[in-house]
């Protein structure tokens, strides 16, 4: 049984905060999925903290495992209830390549909140979209936030930082706005190719970006609610826009 230091505690909650997870190369990843996830994926895990409970799937390099008690789970824990086990992980490389033809991929202009970016980063899992390209100022990807709303998704797209208005204007794929005064998107014809353009949850889409969409979409309203969340609007979105096939598989 491994014992939490002050150090190792400190350390951990240094994390938390985004200039030491890049001082360090390293972000949290909490619980079982979300680890499980991980495990699979071709991120490298710096460190594993477990209780003995935790099944380590089989392959895990047992020295990056320290069994621990629930006490000092619930000390370096996020979350209200701690689920099991608890990683460091190196953050990779950035991606830096952006192929925009012949997919549909996903554009985020200044995205605040780090639920909302986890869960838009869900959805694109779910639709099969490999790429969502984001604005400087939009949340880290690595907030653990961000990561837990992710639920693992995150390791399946890649999440680019970018001028947007640079990568617009070298693009000839169309421009799909979230906008209160587009077209219904219920009406709108599923693209083989394409970017889903979603502003941020209080400003809407810039001003220099809106100037770079072709074709303005939104959901119609029917009720009285004022808006809708940036995730809640880009699975109604994507829904529409994403083709299927036969098999009702997307084309992506």
């Amino acid at each position: 049984m491994y014992k939490l230091s002050k150090n190792d505690v400190k350390f951990i909650q240094s994390l938390c905060h985004k200039k030491h997870r890049h001082a360090e190369g390293m972000f949290i990843a909490e619980g079982v999925k979300l680890v499980e996830e991980i495990i699979k994926s071709k991120f490298i895990l710096k460190k594993i903290y477990a209780i003995e409970k935790w099944i380590a799937p089989l392959g895990i390099n047992a020295s990056l495992v320290s069994i621990i008690t629930e006490d000092d789970l619930q000390r370096i824990s996020l979350l209200q209830t701690p689920n099991m086990v608890f990683a460091l992980v190196e953050i990779p490389t950035a991606p830096s390549s952006i192929i925009l033809e012949n997919k549909i991929s996903i554009m985020l202009d200044g995205i605040q909140d780090p639920g909302n970016f986890g869960t838009i980063i869900r959805l694109a899992d779910w639709f099969g979209i490999e790429q969502i390209i984001c604005s400087k100022d939009t949340v880290e990807l690595y907030n653990p936030k961000t990561i837990q709303s992710t639920m693992g998704s995150f390791v399946r797209v890649n999440i680019i930082y970018e001028s947007l208005v640079e990568v617009l204007k070298t693009t000839k794929v169309p421009v799909y706005g979230a906008l209160l005064s587009g077209k219904s998107v219920y009406s709108t014809p599923q693209p083989a190719e394409g970017i889903l353009l979603i502003g941020s949850e209080g400003k809407g889409i810039g001003k220099e970006l809106l100037a770079c969409v072709n074709i303005p979409i939104t959901i119609p309203r029917i009720g009285g609610a004022e808006s809708l969340n940036a995730g809640v609007a880009t699975g109604i979105l994507l829904s529409h826009i994403v083709g299927k096939g036969e098999e009702g598989l997307p084309k992506n």
